[in-house]
């Protein structure tokens, strides 16, 4: 099965302007936070037409006829206004496809994917040595992004690959000892770069455990042991930073094998000494925030990179020229490393100067935020009608006694209660009150609470509007950055790789500055 074809350029352009306009026109619904229901009245924000026809819904029912972009069996008790039909089906229209290619529709959303059929925690399609320390969401993505990286390499005749935002190295592992890739990853937390050198050493240690329990030969593997660099990619530094960073990082080092034992291996990492810099393809799979930008922008500048494969998350940590400071933006290091050149002040969002000249391009930090959430999990809920649903309208009704007790106090933040779904809103109430500074046996006006309670219906068709919006922001944040890419010359494509019920973050922004060996630039999926 081969990849999607690209958008021309004026279909990109033209996708993104109609972007922007629904996405303005509905800002209201998408700016909106679901726990302001009662104190901000959305309820009454919705057009009347629109209030009579979903008040009655079943959460099944919100979910096959509201959320469901597959589902061409819908069947109506009244009549709907043309109004929300639009809106419907606009959104779904301009959100780029999530399923991917060859799966049929009750494989997606419905269960694991077949390749945790036989087992729910380990992938029949990925060797027992790279399962180990790896959940089942990790196994699906690692083998398939592996996978796609690898046939990047095959057309670009590259071997290297520089794995950012890598964490414990499972992907790196994969890349190196299963793929035969010569890998350095680079993680800003040295805790997880220690673990991965340990995991990287458990895994050799199997190899030659199962080496000897065969009586077999010295230990063969497909590639080099990958090297684990501990660093912060600085936004606002030159690719030529980039790389001396990706250097400094390398060389000769002294990886053990296991605990117990004495012996140790000596590893040599890509880049030697002296050595120029080779060719690699850059990867990142779910770069928070602004990572994902930054990488694009390295692989625009920087000659040694061939390729890239993206696959984004955290949005609402993006940087723009609006809120440059989101909550939760990854502080830098107190020694970040020197810049050679000016550094830039481009911003997360948006990328392209096409987007940028567009009115209403804007996305609010809560519209970024509302597009990380995973709409194929929530229909799930919706058609089993979990109790989970009524934790909107718990947090809705909490913050309205909240406000009323301090109407200074806006949208406190609530840690997470434990099974908060099965419990009397009373007892919900006790337990969060003072995670905001206020009394436990705050007197509770029992007639309204239960007013708001009995509106857990509206709480939850409301949400599924905002969240029917949110793959629509996604679509426009990644469409900029194809456009970005166009705008400097280079073509991309965008590849729902991941199961989207297992996987939320599933696109992968796939891009080759040219081919070589005069080989399609289409490549087959795993």
């Amino acid at each position: 099965m081969m990849c999607s074809p690209t958008l021309s350029a004026e279909q990109q352009r033209e996708l993104a302007r109609n972007l922007t306009y629904f996405l303005s026109t509905y800002k209201h619904i998408s700016d909106s936070f679901i726990i302001e229901f009662f104190s901000e009245d959305l309820w009454a924000t919705l057009p009347t037409r629109w209030q009579q026809i979903l008040c009655d819904l079943s959460p099944p029912q919100i979910a096959d006829l509201l959320l469901d972009r597959l589902n061409v069996n819908r069947s109506y008790s009244c009549v709907w206004p043309l109004s929300l039909l639009a809106f419907r089906a606009t959104a779904h229209a301009l959100t780029f496809p999530r399923t991917p290619q060859g799966k049929r529709r009750h494989e997606v959303g419905m269960l694991k994917p077949e390749e945790f059929l036989e087992n729910k925690s380990q992938s029949s399609l990925l060797g027992h040595i790279f399962r180990k320390h790896v959940k089942p969401k990790k196994q699906h993505e690692i083998r398939s992004l592996g996978t796609l990286v690898k046939q990047l390499c095959d057309l670009t005749d590259c071997n290297s690959v520089v794995d950012v935002g890598s964490g414990q190295g499972h992907l790196t592992r994969f890349l190196s000892f299963g793929l035969g890739l010569s890998v350095t990853g680079i993680e800003a937390d040295p805790t997880l770069v220690s673990m991965a050198s340990k995991y990287d050493g458990q895994l050799l240690w199997t190899l030659e455990k199962e080496r000897q329990r065969k009586n077999g030969p010295p230990i063969s593997r497909s590639g080099p042991s990958p090297c684990h660099v501990a660093g912060w990619v600085n936004p606002k530094a030159s690719w030529k930073d980039f790389v001396k960073q990706i250097e400094a990082g390398q060389g000769p080092y002294v990886h053990p094998l296991c605990q117990e034992s004495s012996s140790t291996e000596v590893v040599v990492c890509p880049v030697e000494e002296g050595q120029e810099c080779p060719d690699f393809i850059l990867t990142g799979l779910h770069a928070c925030g602004d990572l994902s930008a930054t990488l694009l922008r390295h692989f625009v500048s920087c000659p040694h990179v061939r390729g890239i494969t993206s696959v984004a998350c955290c949005y609402m940590k993006i940087t723009t020229s609006e809120n440059p400071n989101p909550p939760g933006l990854i502080a830098p290091p107190l020694s970040p490393l020197p810049t050679s050149e000016a550094s830039h002040s481009e911003f997360g969002y948006p990328m392209s100067s096409w987007v940028q000249g567009l009115p209403g391009h804007q996305l609010s930090y809560k519209a970024r935020e509302g597009a990380c959430h995973a709409i194929e999990d929530y229909m799930h809920r919706l058609r089993e009608e979990s109790g989970l649903l009524r934790m909107h309208c718990y947090r809705a009704t909490l913050e309205t006694v909240i406000r009323e007790a301090k109407p200074e106090l806006r949208r406190p933040g609530v840690q997470a209660i434990k099974k908060a779904h099965l419990l009397p809103f009373t007892e919900y109430a006790r337990l969060g009150l003072p995670r905001v500074g206020l009394p436990p046996d705050l007197p509770l006006d029992t007639c309204r609470v239960g007013a708001m309670l009995r509106q857990e219906g509206r709480v939850v068709v409301y949400f599924s509007l905002a969240l029917l919006l949110a793959p629509v922001v996604e679509t426009l944040v990644l469409l900029d950055r194809m456009l970005y890419l166009q705008e400097k010359g280079i073509k991309s494509q965008l590849v729902p790789l991941f199961d989207p019920a297992f996987s939320p973050r599933n696109l992968v922004l796939m891009a080759l500055k040219q081919p070589t060996r005069d080989k399609e630039t289409e490549c087959t999926l795993p």
